[in-house]
């Protein structure tokens, strides 16, 4: 459960926000309201009105120290927004605060909670990525133009072109029909929206099932086959970068930089192991080795056959149809071994994964090797019933060599071979309460599969699958080296 009620009867979140406020209040002195009459919710705006702080605000924030600055840093630039506007501040809560529940992120869990802290006297939750852009004041207006008594759920829309796996085929006659919202735009839900749903998760439990594309599955729930609201398409809403001219008519963008916080990681510091078995040999290693496989300075291939003319390694473990967790453990175990170089970072892929290891080596500057840190794409497993969140596997796993070492140590291991290795991976960081990193640039499947809106203001990192598609085409058009790679490969050479 959300842990917003503490002991002496305040909330954590309004406790929270002000600490925050702090240095605001200091600076303005007696020209700013005191924190009782701030906070005086027992006074709700008149419906001709909409005051910013009867806006909650939830930052999808992850427990990773980068990731908790980025969300520090959005909520700072809300603060200082609403001073300026000489507004009463919203509540801006951070997602991996509200409590210890790993479902959190999947955010249905939390409904029940923000309805019985914010049902009563607020009128919508704003859900924000971190990589939000946000003017304060155009999003006030936008949401004063909607019925705050109403249900609405609000966000750029989504929409497939064609069924996809990921989305479980849904809608295939006609998957335009259907609409999600991206939610780099943000996404919002009326109050009165929250508290119907609220009382449906309390009457039939949530589902204990895979979560794979959350906002697609959140979308799913609200509209119910029909008997709920279908997201309602708010122009002002944006994923255009920031600093586009178009820019000025959005209440939202998105950051217009690409992942890159110094230096990026040196390729010798990233040991790459590739998963295969003796019948892809012959289709799917080639394409590695014509692709990114180029780009690899320590890579080495792990079979159930040792090829010399690749050459492929042999863990002693043989191929299964289904999971790998066998073979996945074997790498781990090699990773710390003196078989291999010593490096800061592992990535495991398979051989049908399509990666970019430049973008790889840019994103991961971000990230401190020292601590135990898992990052790719991030599916879930009953999260609405106390469940887990894994890397899935195809997109591609990047683990620090700090959680490889918590992993081994703890004694986790495969119960058998032909079991899934991300899903168990999953499991044992669970236990371990390392917590998953997601990134939306990491892609188990093909971009077929994705909406075309939602590739558009990516620098996606890596796809998944040859099916029905030319891995190497595929590879030239989303992967190869752009403006933006080539300046992270000169930046690496000029250090070597």
């Amino acid at each position: 459960m959300l842990s917003i009620n503490s002991q002496n009867g305040y909330s954590v979140a309004r406790c929270f926000l002000l600490w925050s406020l702090m240095p605001l209040i200091t600076a303005k002195g007696n020209d700013v309201e005191s924190p009782t009459k701030i906070f005086d919710a027992d006074q709700p705006s008149s419906e001709s009105q909409l005051d910013l702080r009867d806006v909650v605000f939830v930052i999808q924030s992850q427990r990773n120290s980068f990731h908790v600055r980025q969300a520090e840093k959005l909520r700072k630039d809300l603060l200082l927004q609403t001073q300026a506007l000489q507004e009463s501040p919203p509540v801006i809560l951070l997602l991996h605060t509200l409590s210890d529940n790993e479902g959190d992120w999947s955010i249905l869990p939390l409904l029940p909670d923000l309805s019985s802290q914010f049902g009563k006297n607020s009128s919508w939750i704003m859900f924000l990525e971190e990589d939000t852009r946000v003017k304060l004041e155009k999003l006030h207006e936008v949401l004063k133009t909607f019925d705050r008594r109403k249900e609405w759920f609000l966000g750029k829309p989504l929409h497939d072109e064609e069924s996809t796996i990921i989305h479980h085929y849904a809608f295939s006659e006609n998957p335009a029909a259907f609409q999600y919202p991206d939610f780099s735009a943000g996404w919002a839900l009326s109050i009165p929206l929250v508290n119907r749903l609220t009382s449906k998760i309390e009457e039939e439990p949530l589902k204990s099932d895979f979560t794979i594309d959350l906002k697609h599955e959140v979308a799913l729930y609200i509209w119910e086959d029909g008997k709920g609201p279908r997201l309602k398409g708010v122009p002002e809403l944006c994923t255009i970068p920031e600093h586009n001219p178009r820019a000025q008519y959005c209440a939202t963008t998105v950051s217009s930089q690409s992942p890159l916080c110094g230096q990026p990681v040196k390729s010798d510091n990233i040991f790459i192991a590739v998963k295969t078995c003796k019948k892809f040999h012959s289709d799917r290693v080639p394409v590695v080795k014509k692709t990114w496989g180029k780009q690899a300075s320590l890579l080495e291939y792990y079979s159930d056959y040792a090829d010399p003319s690749i050459p492929t390694i042999n863990l002693g473990v043989p191929n299964t149809e289904r999971g790998h967790c066998g073979k996945t453990f074997a790498i781990l175990r090699r990773f710390l071994s003196s078989h291999v170089p010593n490096t800061d970072w592992l990535l495991i892929v398979d051989d049908d994964t399509l990666i970019s290891l430049p973008r790889l080596q840019a994103l991961l500057s971000c990230y401190d090797f020292s601590e135990p840190v898992c990052l790719g794409e991030r599916y879930g497993y009953g999260l609405g019933q106390g469940g887990y969140s894994y890397i899935t596997g195809g997109g591609g796993m990047v683990f620090s060599r700090e959680a490889v070492v918590q992993l081994l140590a703890s004694g986790c291991k495969c119960y058998s071979n032909d079991a899934p290795d991300d899903m168990v991976l999953g499991m044992c960081l669970n236990a371990l309460r390392v917590p998953v990193t997601h990134s939306p640039l990491f892609h188990q499947a093909r971009p077929e599969d994705y909406a075309k809106e939602f590739l558009a203001h990516q620098t996606p990192i890596s796809f998944h699958k040859h099916w029905n598609i030319d891995p190497i085409a595929v590879f030239n058009k989303w992967l190869k080296n752009d403006k933006h790679t080539e300046g992270l490969e000169k930046s690496t050479k000029d250090e070597l």
